[in-house]
């Protein structure tokens, strides 16, 4: 063997044994590594290396170094075994892992209140990003999916997808009207109370109407749709990956986009605009009744001003929004389902994630539009 080789090999089977050998000197690090490299590729395919250290004659702190990352790079590719390790480098190897390793223990020991905070905002907002990007991934597929379908239209699940628009439009009714009556009713009477004092009851009429279908109305009902049926489908779509439903149907060749999907996304955008104009009249009714009760204003005034006063843009604002309120609920709800994993404890953390996200979303959305058609003087 000639002295300067550091590194030898021998296989037998899916075992290599790592020969070292010779004097280990920082000034020798150079050829040290570059007889490493020689034998490198030799270690390929290995199931097992055992690195033998029985002709290793001296070694230092710097070449102790050496040996310790070359180990640890080992370990993370293969199983690794260490035989015939001599006392003195067994000593010195001892003593650089307890000098070397703790340093980075130290050095967050010394400042946890003012790094923590940082520390757990990078994590968060590394979250954050990744989750935009895989929603905005699952917002390719979906687009995709849908191109897809116009495309070949007969495709098209009607029987999901009118039992999607039954759940989230018509069992929905009851919990619409009470709410948009309630607020109707509120709104009614807080703006009476002012209004009296100025004597300017009958304002009460273009409060109303403007109030409730432009913005109050869509946003109220989008709110309690992305509560109730945003989470349904977070909640349906979880069960799914946890019975191993969605994993049985990419077996059998079925598109999950079409069959899960796009039935929901579409039985939404088609329910909301409904619940919505249906919450415009009850929630207008609600303050008809508060003008006749607190203001004297009978319900043909009231009828009669709101037909003279209140122009049609103000309900279509407010329907205008309802599809793009209704993809960001469905998308969502969908979206979580997706990513619940491993247990049902799981299914809940994502259903309140998905209720939260989509409550944010809609009322975000509303803003913009609020900024936008009042640039555009709608």
């Amino acid at each position: 063997m000639n002295k300067k080789e550091y590194f030898r090999t021998e296989r037998s089977g899916g075992s290599v044994r790592l020969y070292m050998s010779g004097v280990w000197r920082v000034e020798s690090l150079d050829r040290i590594e570059r007889s490493y490299r020689s034998v490198e590729s030799l270690l390929r395919g290995a199931e097992k290396i055992v690195i033998d250290l029985g002709e290793v004659e001296s070694v230092d702190t710097g070449a102790m170094v050496f040996f310790i990352t070359l180990r640890d790079d080992l370990k993370k590719r293969y199983t690794l075994q260490t035989e015939n390790i001599p006392y003195g480098f067994c000593r010195m190897f001892r003593l650089v892992k307890r000098f070397t390793a703790p340093q980075t223990s130290t050095t967050e020991a010394r400042f946890p209140l003012i790094l923590e905070p940082f520390a757990r905002l990078g994590i968060h907002a590394k979250a954050v990003y990744s989750d935009f990007l895989l929603f905005i991934n699952f917002l390719g597929h979906s687009a995709a999916a849908m191109f897809r379908l116009l495309l070949h239209p007969s495709s098209f699940r009607v029987k999901e997808t009118a039992t999607n628009i039954y759940k989230a439009g018509v069992t929905a009714l009851p919990i619409v009207a009470l709410s948009a009556f309630l607020v109707g009713i509120v709104i009614a009477f807080q703006s009476a109370v002012q209004l009296q004092k100025y004597g300017a009851n009958i304002f009460i009429v273009d409060m109303i109407g403007i109030s409730i279908p432009r913005e109050l109305a869509p946003l109220i009902t989008a709110i309690i749709v992305a509560g109730r049926s945003g989470s349904a489908y977070t909640a349906q779509i979880g069960v799914m990956k946890i019975t191993e439903e969605i994993d049985a149907m990419k077996t059998m060749g079925f598109e999950i986009f079409r069959f899960v999907v796009l039935p929901r996304m579409v039985a939404m955008i088609v329910a909301l605009p409904l619940l919505i104009f249906f919450a415009d009249i009850v929630g207008i009714y609600g303050g008809l009744l508060v003008a006749k009760l607190q203001l004297d204003i009978t319900p043909a005034q009231f009828l009669e001003r709101l037909h003279s006063e209140v122009a049609v843009k103000h309900y279509l604002v407010g329907l205008f929004k309802a599809p793009f309120f209704a993809l960001i609920i469905a998308a969502v709800g969908c979206f979580r389902g997706f990513q619940v994993s491993g247990n049902t404890e799981s299914i809940g953390r994502y259903t309140t994630m998905s209720v939260v996200n989509s409550i944010f979303l809609v009322i975000a959305m509303d803003a913009l539009f609020s900024v936008i058609f009042t640039e555009l003087g709608i």
